[in-house]
């Protein structure tokens, strides 16, 4: 081959390779001008129904502790654990031999105080008599008068020990103070017990409060207002138990402490349940759920929200049809939706979904989706 021939066919080769190449980088260039289609929408404008959950205590409308307030060997036990009892109901019997022998002495000694006071009576008008007729001095008159005083008071002074002796004597029995369910019982018949002993916990349960706590902020955006604007939130109180289930009766919440713990800066609340079946007990937990009706709230799919270091954004796109990060702020989660606080408006259009996929200044090929096609989606329609 001549050397001509060579580079002739080197030129070929290098034509060829060359437009090979070219056709290669043009098909490159198109297909990167090709933008991706994402579905695109807009914030979704609805009244909606926001529910705030809060850990709870619950508390019997009344607990107390039922104590012996005298000493004795324990009779008899009237009741047994976990029994409901009704107001003035005998529950236990102390051995009263003791104080019924006390309280016997106590009006013996009374009608012994009565009968001296007859006596100093008697001499009383005695000394009158002998004083009118000059046979004594006006000085044994005022002793006998004395004398009487001193009888007077020996008599209150009786009567007011069988008035005590008497207590002591009533409190051998322990009645119920008012209808509730009876407790642990820790002593048996037989026992020894002594003034201030422990012989039960009685609980009225017919009505139970719920104990929680709210912030300063929900304070001050809720429950301040709520008494006026929003009776809903404070009369529409949802109580779900521990397993998870929802107590079938809703409650009320009556009132708030006057002040915010300030360790935590939230203020306790008080809810009122009524409890006709005893199913709720004094120092169980749960959750109280409240609904605030929230008019022309502002939802956003969660699928649309990009958490970047515990923000939230979007990708918004622009009017050259490309997308930046937009920062925002939920106030509240719904479902599958943000409840939008601030941060964007009824005009902003974001990416609907595959955020993973969109970077920041990415050019899109938008497809719009209704809110009508969300919501049912999202099983959110009404």
């Amino acid at each position: 081959m001549s050397k001509k021939q060579f580079f002739s066919i080197l030129l070929r080769l290098t034509i060829v390779i060359i437009a090979s190449s070219c056709r290669s980088k043009q098909e490159n260039e198109t297909t990167l001008q090709e933008p991706e289609e994402f579905p695109v929408t807009s914030l979704i404008k609805r009244d909606i129904d926001i529910p705030r959950e809060y850990v709870a205590s619950i508390q019997a409308f009344q607990n107390i502790e039922v104590r012996a307030r005298v000493e004795g060997y324990l009779e008899e036990i009237l009741v047994d654990e976990g029994k409901e009892v009704k107001k003035g109901q005998l529950l236990f019997k102390i051995n009263d031999e003791e104080y019924r022998a006390a309280l016997n002495r106590a009006r013996a000694n009374v009608i012994s105080a009565e009968a001296e006071m007859k006596s100093a009576l008697v001499e009383l008008e005695r000394v009158k008599l002998l004083v009118n007729k000059n046979v004594i001095t006006k000085t044994e008159l005022d002793l006998a008068e004395a004398k009487v005083e001193i009888a007077r008071s020996r008599i209150e002074q009786a009567k007011a020990e069988e008035v005590a002796a008497s207590i002591r004597l009533a409190n051998t029995s322990i009645r119920s103070p008012f209808n509730g369910v009876i407790d642990r019982i820790p002593y048996k018949i037989g026992s020894l017990i002594s003034a201030g002993s422990l012989l039960t916990t009685l609980s009225d349960i017919e009505n139970v409060y719920a104990y929680f706590n709210v912030s300063e902020v929900e304070y001050l955006m809720n429950f301040s207002k709520a008494k006026y604007q929003n009776a809903l939130l404070l009369s529409n109180v949802e109580l779900i138990l521990a397993d998870g289930t929802l107590y079938p009766l809703k409650g009320t919440i009556e009132t708030m402490e006057s002040e915010f713990e300030e360790g935590t800066g939230a203020i306790a609340v008080r809810a009122r349940f009524q409890n006709p079946h005893r199913l709720l007990k004094h120092g169980s937990t749960g959750k109280i759920r409240l609904h605030e009706m929230r008019k022309d709230a502002l939802l956003l799919p969660q699928k649309s929200g990009v958490e970047i270091q515990d923000k939230n954004y979007v990708f918004k796109l622009n009017d050259n049809q490309t997308v930046s990060l937009k920062s925002f702020i939920p106030i509240a989660r719904v479902g599958d939706f943000y409840v939008v606080g601030s941060g964007l408006t009824e005009s902003d259009k974001f990416v609907y979904e595959g955020t993973q996929n969109v970077r920041e200044g990415m050019v899109i090929k938008p497809r719009f989706v209704t809110a009508e096609q969300i919501l049912a989606e999202n099983n959110l329609n009404d």
